[in-house]
């Protein structure tokens, strides 16, 4: 395989393409090859300092100032990334990550749940929508939720640069639907979509993907309200006074807990990890999600009325924790087939790990929406050009080096060991040639 500049070159090509200008043609290919470069900070100085020292005042001009639109850009990576693994058998990631972050004046910062952590922290939250087929995970958008202490104060937003379309307030759910409509729009191919409970908890987000006619497998709280499968609405008998206009269901619904607590859980295998098969018991049957418009229900008050069938699942983990999940795969989806859905969510995870630990993704210094966004945007393009190496390698490679991929005909490439990219780390990246500004100028599109 050609050294690894020069295939980041070439792969960079068609992102260069669309940059116009000549100085901006020249720093994005610096600033990605910083990112996968060595040395322990991906920040805009300490890459500088290894790159260029005389040109920071480029990098943080290209990244925090420069007026150039990233559409295109994330076009580019949409395509990249369907090309490497999209397909009716790939799957499409909606979750978001944290970066700790101190003070208060970076975009977005605010104490709330950083899931890193696993409680509250004064954070940045990132939505996050990964592609993902055979464990190979390649993230497509990485987009900021702004908590209402920012989406409440203007002159804040404004002072932060947060451009005027993104200054209203979005929830989680709203801003994932709104990148699957551009990644959709971009033409990312996809067969489900996953998303965890902080997504599945919302009934406007499940029905979203409904209506987009999308197959989804979603975590939910253990207190979600179900019905049974065969439950039907029905006229309630009047004791007195005119008869009823609304109809009821002819069932009360119950927690997803409660439905499940008497299920035949059978164990399951879903992938065999490093350490043998991966397995847990599950259970699962078919319900109706009560996620319906509110209606009095007897002397229950107000209730959700049935809405759509899907598949109601549990997971009992060794650890004797309990998880649960709705999915609406077809009916005549198997126990298995739902379980290695619902467990595919985790490649995300991975790859959130390794932009943060090799690329730098949680580095930026700048305070402002464009270079936060700009910086996980020249990321995101770094970890595409990893895994499409990395793919080259298992395509490549008859006998498997350790630490390595390798490809089994029967489910395509394997995963790396955690936390590294085909064995390409900041700990042995090859130097970069002096001079590489220059050298930038050669992968440039004629």
């Amino acid at each position: 395989m050609a050294s690894w500049d020069e295939a980041l070159g070439e792969f960079l090509k068609p992102f260069v393409a669309r940059l116009g200008h000549k100085k901006r043609r020249q720093m994005c290919p610096l600033y990605v090859a910083g990112l996968i470069g060595p040395g322990e900070r991906k920040s805009m100085q300490p890459m500088a300092e290894r790159l260029d020292p005389a040109r920071y005042d480029r990098f943080h001009h290209f990244i925090s100032d420069g007026l150039w639109d990233e559409t295109p850009i994330e076009a580019e990576l949409a395509r990249a990334a369907d090309r490497l693994v999209g397909g009716p058998d790939a799957v499409l990631v909606i979750d978001d990550t944290s970066i700790p972050k101190k003070g208060s004046h970076s975009v977005g910062v605010a104490p709330q749940y950083a899931s890193m952590l696993g409680k509250r922290a004064n954070c940045q939250t990132l939505v996050s929508v990964t592609l993902a087929r055979d464990e190979v995970p390649v993230a497509l958008g990485l987009r900021l939720f702004l908590p209402e202490s920012w989406t409440s104060d203007v002159e804040r937003m404004v002072t932060a640069g947060v451009p005027e379309p993104f200054q209203a307030p979005r929830s989680k759910p709203e801003i994932a639907l709104a990148e699957i409509d551009r990644v959709t729009a971009q033409g990312v191919r996809f067969g489900l979509v996953l998303a965890d409970a902080g997504y599945g908890l919302s009934a406007s987000f499940r029905q979203g993907l409904s209506r987009r006619g999308l197959t989804w497998a979603v975590g939910i709280p253990k207190h979600q309200k179900v019905y049974p499968a065969g439950v039907a609405l029905v006229f309630p008998l009047a004791g007195r006074g005119r008869p009823r206009k609304n109809q009821i269901p002819d069932q009360l619904s119950a927690s997803a807990e409660t439905v499940l607590a008497e299920a035949r859980w059978r164990k399951v295998s879903w992938r065999r990890g490093t350490k043998g098969p991966l397995s847990a018991r599950f259970a699962a049957c078919r319900i109706r999600i009560a996620d319906g418009p509110p209606q009095r229900i007897h002397d229950k008050g107000q209730q959700h009325m049935p809405g759509e069938e899907a598949w109601l699942v549990g997971e009992w983990r060794s650890s004797g924790e309990r998880k649960y999940y709705l999915a609406n795969l077809p009916a005549g989806a198997s126990l298995t087939k739902l379980a290695a859905a619902i467990k595919a969510r985790w490649v995300c995870e991975q790859g959130h790990q390794q932009m943060k630990e090799e690329l730098g993704l949680d580095h930026f210094e700048g305070r402002s929406w464009r270079g936060l966004h700009r910086h996980a945007l020249m990321t995101m393009i770094a970890y595409a050009f990893l895994q499409h190496r990395r793919l080259e390698q298992a395509v490549g490679e008859k006998k498997p080096a350790t630490g390595t991929t390798t490809t089994d005909p029967a489910s395509g490439p394997q995963s790396c060991p955690q936390g590294t990219l085909l064995g390409i780390t900041a700990a042995n990246m090859p130097p970069l040639p002096k001079g590489h500004l220059e050298t930038a100028n050669l992968i440039l599109p004629k």
